[in-house]
């Protein structure tokens, strides 16, 4: 019992999720514009426990499939399957623990909901998660498919409400998306050398870091027209297929995407000349300030919204 508690607790810490700030809260704002003011308790509950779950799942796997690549690393050679504090055998099993209490979660809406989207599309989703581990083998789209692994949250958070993928969580998706390869190829930074030796694929790797530069911009310009086009979007009379629903996302999300674009800006400018480290240190409280800002300027529109309505 005490080797596995220990395991389990090397299992948490090398997976960190600290990290779920980063999708989460754009998942959580999704679900309060699908389902305003608040969704119910139990659907609430019930998303949350899935998120948790699918995130820890694709966390394990990429500890599991970079072991190797990690203990040749300098920068990750301490991590616990490298460093012999987990194996890898238990990672592996607790990895898939995960995932399937991600497909019996996400069956959950079938039960409470009467809705099957989320348990279908499960599995699906999960192949994305999983896969993301080994595509920096093969493509410098590594970025691009994390993003995309991180963009299927709220676009499942909405699909798990309301039984369809709106358009404003398709968008957010979409932002969620160019936002996480924009992160991930300054993060990237710190391995481009590792990466050349290793053969594996990343933009700063094979293009080296100026042009990395400009591509992460890039990423992040393009996330703030999503964003602005999901708030355009929303406040359209009659979308298609969402029938009388009543726009939600206004000032706040309006204030909330000006701060967003301000502090990319900064970052970019911050890390123009950053070492290795100084962008280590930066990357967590950056980029959950980004979702957490995106989250404050929801919740304000779902006040004003219930203020309306009432």
């Amino acid at each position: 019992m005490a080797t596995f508690l220990a395991q389990l607790v090397a299992f948490a810490r090398t997976i960190r999720l600290s990290h779920s700030l980063f999708a989460l809260p754009f998942a959580l704002g999704t679900a309060l514009v699908a389902e305003p003011p608040i969704p119910a308790a139990g659907a609430l509950a019930l998303l949350v426990a899935c998120m948790v779950a699918a995130r820890t799942a694709a966390m394990g796997m990429n500890r599991v499939a970079d072991a190797a690549l990690d203990a040749r690393n300098p920068r990750t050679r301490d991590r616990a399957i490298p460093a012999g504090r987990l194996s890898r055998r238990a990672a592996l099993g607790l990895t898939l623990a995960s995932g399937a209490a991600f497909v019996v979660l996400a069956w959950g809406f079938w039960l409470l909901r009467g809705n099957a989207w989320p348990g279908l599309l499960a599995v699906p989703f999960l192949a994305v998660l999983f896969g993301y581990s080994w595509t920096k083998r093969v493509t410098v789209l590594t970025h691009w498919v994390l993003g995309l692994a991180l963009g299927l949250a709220p676009v499942g958070a909405w699909m798990a409400l309301r039984g369809e993928a709106g358009g404003v969580a398709v968008l957010v998706g979409a932002a969620v998306l160019f936002w996480t390869a924009g992160f991930d190829i300054l993060y990237a930074f710190q391995d481009a050398e590792v990466d050349r030796r290793e053969g594996l694929h990343s933009v700063p790797a094979r293009l080296g870091p100026r042009a990395a530069r400009w591509v992460a911009i890039a990423c992040h310009a393009v996330m703030v027209v999503l964003l602005a086009l999901a708030i355009l979007y929303d406040n359209q009379p009659g979308i298609p297929g969402e029938g009388a629903r009543r726009a939600v996302l206004g000032e706040g999300s309006e204030v909330a995407l000006e701060v967003i674009a301000l502090a990319l800006v900064i970052q970019h400018v911050r890390l123009r000349r950053a070492t290795a480290d100084r962008i280590a240190a930066a990357f967590l409280p950056m980029n959950a300030g980004v979702s957490l800002i995106w989250l404050g300027g929801v919740i304000y529109d779902v006040v004003a919204w219930r203020g309306a309505a009432g």
